[in-house]
């Protein structure tokens, strides 16, 4: 609407009405009211954090003051399109055998609890001795049958504890996100995102015009892990003094060395936001071929734990029929 001369009250008022939903309706009208009052973009936009953060009220400012405000917003809109895209494609692939595990977990609960006492029942009635196996399987039916409200309880109390210092502690989360990139495959997903995220927050803030200092305080948190978010700031410290980015980046020894190259043309050519434009685009198609992987090894991996799960306690279960059907003949 700015490229096209539309003015920036109207333009919100074109936008806040033509909404479906009706709290971003609110908020954008909300914003237009505070822009009637004399408020810049960024200003109006400060005001709800929740929706809009640091680095987007950063890049609206800075598009404002040089008279670039459309150009800006592509850029924002591009930035935020990729991110979003790079969560998304690494939520899927981290949900999908999280939720066929739980699944897993809730069937084999439901066949110890109400299926194994029934065989348990028949087994009695045998008067033989049960195979190994299958005596294990009735030993955890009875076992969960008569304590599950402190099975249930023990869980409840460790998400509730993970989600408690997960909020709160630092120290957790620094402990939980430096775990998180030694485990295979999911960290070498983990280490590119972040690289991916540093890459394209820079360059977008870089064809800002932002300063180098004031730039990496905002890729710093836009980062999504507490180690590279803490590399980021100890660069910034560096950079502050007069430090070369790329020689900051050796440093944290968590860039790659081709990384820490691009960086260095990009110093020396006057290009930074050019440079880190391809090290983003690079490392996206990087996680998005990693997640593909990913997605075709969980498949049979998931198949195996489904049956080691069900068709173990299957087993478990006709073993002694089986036995008898032997000792018949």
């Amino acid at each position: 609407m700015l490229k096209a001369g539309v003015a920036l009250v109207q333009a919100f008022d074109i936008i806040g009405k033509g909404h479906e939903n009706p709290s971003m309706q609110t908020m954008l009208l909300s914003i237009k009211a505070r822009l009637e009052d004399g408020d810049t973009l960024a200003e109006a936009l400060k005001k709800n954090p929740l929706y809009f953060d640091e680095l987007f009220c950063n890049l609206v400012d800075a598009g404002e003051h040089a008279g670039v405000l459309d150009t800006l917003l592509d850029k924002i809109a591009t930035y935020k399109e990729k991110t979003e895209s790079m969560k998304k494609k690494i939520k899927k692939a981290l949900t999908y055998p999280i939720a066929v595990i739980v699944v897993a977990f809730i069937v084999t609960t439901i066949l110890l609890l109400f299926v194994v006492p029934v065989f348990e029942d028949l087994f009695k009635s045998f008067g033989a001795d049960l195979p190994v196996f299958t005596q294990m399987v009735v030993s955890m039916s009875r076992g969960m049958k008569e304590w599950w409200w402190i099975i249930l309880g023990i869980i409840t109390l460790a998400v509730y504890v993970f989600i408690y210092f997960k909020k709160r502690s630092r120290p957790f989360n620094h402990f939980l996100d430096r775990s998180l990139l030694k485990i295979p495959v999911i960290g070498l997903i983990l280490n590119k995102s972040a690289i991916a995220r540093f890459a394209r927050t820079l360059s977008t803030l870089s064809a800002a015009g932002i300063p180098l200092v004031d730039a990496l305080n905002s890729v710093a948190g836009a980062c999504g892990n507490i180690i590279y978010s803490d590399a980021v700031l100890k660069m910034r410290e560096e950079v502050a003094t007069g430090q070369r980015l790329q020689f900051a980046m050796l440093q944290t020894r968590l860039f790659p060395h081709m990384v820490q190259q691009m960086i260095a043309i990009g110093e020396e050519s006057g290009s930074m936001d050019a440079m880190l434009a391809k090290v983003a685009d690079f490392y996206e198609e990087e996680v998005d071929n990693l997640v593909d992987n990913l997605s075709s090894l969980m498949e049979p991996i998931i198949m195996v734990i489904l049956g080691i799960l069900v068709g173990g306690l299957v087993v478990a279960m006709y073993l002694p029929i089986f036995k008898m059907g032997e000792a018949i003949h």
